[in-house]
């Protein structure tokens, strides 16, 4: 089975439908990078699967959870596929220590060594051993991503979900973000991210969605789909954002 499957999902705000009738699935330990213009759906994408967004209609499964059925579990979920978005969204009054180990102990129901523990070698990961003290307004935007990044893989989960999480990033900083995806993706985490670094894309990804106009327009690997676009969509997409 898939680790994640959507079929014919639509979403709307209000008139206007975002998703329209939306199919794909993620196999376990795959990397797929979801690009296109401003607009597209891909943000929305994530936020669905995550049930972040509820859908009109169409059906998500995660790692065996029916995400749009009734009643479903969403804290056992947002456990299973964690979600790292753009704004950092650290507690600004809490150690890099604390940010991380809230959720262990709160979700997980961890005691604080355990707890404490797992904060070190995730914090250790993502190359920041020596700020779990520190508060995160003395780091950098790219160590609060990072640190971001530390709390989702904290409680293991089988999915990671990155919704543009290097674009609010100065140019320099992003390179520091994009390494520690890298790391996370050698380990075999399978990961979908939206975002804009195509080369990273290209490098990293083992697949690439593009959206357009609220539809997956092309799905292929990652390498032969960015370097011959099957459609003059992507083509111009391309050209627009390489150059």
């Amino acid at each position: 089975m898939p680790l994640v499957e959507m079929r014919d999902v639509r979403k709307s705000f209000g008139s206007v439908e975002v998703l329209k009738g939306v199919s794909l699935s993620l196999e376990k330990g795959e990397i797929v990078a979801v690009i296109g213009r401003s607009g597209s759906g891909k943000s929305t994408l994530l936020r669905c699967i995550n049930a972040l967004e509820t859908v009109q209609s169409g059906k998500i499964v995660v790692d065996g959870i029916d995400v749009t059925a009734p009643g479903a579990d969403l804290n056992l979920l947002r456990q299973r596929a964690g979600m790292v978005f753009q704004s950092y969204n650290l507690f600004p009054h809490l150690s890099v220590e604390r940010n991380v180990t809230l959720a262990l102990k709160l979700v997980r129901r961890m005691d604080q060594a355990a707890a404490r523990r797992v904060a070190e070698q995730v914090v250790t990961k993502v190359g920041l051993a020596d700020k779990l003290q520190a508060y995160p307004d003395e780091l950098s935007g790219g160590q609060q991503q990072r640190v971001a990044i530390a709390r989702s893989l904290a409680m293991q989960p089988a999915l990671m979900l990155f919704d543009e999480i290097t674009s609010a990033l100065d140019p320099e900083l992003v390179g520091e973000v994009l390494r520690v995806l890298e790391e996370v993706a050698r380990e075999g985490m399978t990961m979908m991210l939206v975002t804009h670094e195509m080369n990273f894309a290209k490098n990293v990804a083992d697949r690439v969605i593009f959206m357009h106009e609220g539809r997956v327009h092309e799905d292929g690997p990652a390498r032969e789909t960015l370097a011959a676009p099957r459609t003059t969509e992507l083509g111009a997409f391309l050209s627009a954002v390489l150059h």
